[in-house]
């Protein structure tokens, strides 16, 4: 009876962690690392410009590079830093859209959305997340990627697929 007792203690310890990266997960992202100085370039095959807000909209085959970073999406709504009322050209904001593919090196992830903040470097990817690392995969609700460190949260019924790298 004690030995049954020590298996059902060993096993509930062995899927503690299991669980707790079921509700949440923090994930090094040495590729998705990135330097939010960096130009932005940004191609698309419809681009409609509002002076009144001080958007930016890019439809159709988005695509969007800075550094070694790639964005792809089917819309993307640009946001511009204002001075004093007045739109200062700078993007301060990116939502993108309608399928989102982020690569960086060795690493991509897919989402229906990503919000990228540009003066923190912070990439927040939402609604059926999923990311590869090489042959690992994660899945989640919600990424906050911060690119700066290249670390990355998940949250929202985070599942894994790790390789072991067996025979």
């Amino acid at each position: 009876m004690r030995y049954l007792k020590s298996i059902a203690v060993g096993l509930s310890i062995g899927l503690l962690p299991s669980f707790v990266l079921a509700q949440g997960a923090e994930v090094p992202f040495g590729g998705l690392q990135n330097d939010p100085s960096l130009p932005i370039e940004i191609s698309a095959d419809q681009l409609n410009i509002s002076q009144a807000d001080g958007t930016a909209i890019f439809k159709g085959n988005v695509l969007i590079g800075q550094g070694e970073l790639r964005i792809s999406a089917g819309l993307v709504l640009v946001e511009y830093s204002a001075a004093d009322g007045a739109s200062t050209g700078k993007i301060s904001r990116l939502l993108a859209s309608n399928g989102v593919t982020v690569v960086n090196g060795a690493e991509a992830a897919e989402a229906e959305r990503a919000e990228y903040t540009i003066d923190n470097g912070t990439l927040v990817m939402s609604g059926n997340v999923i990311l590869t690392q090489g042959e690992n995969a994660l899945a989640a609700e919600h990424m906050v990627i911060d690119l700066n460190t290249g670390v990355a949260s998940l949250e929202g019924r985070v599942r894994t697929i790790f390789q072991t790298g067996g025979n």
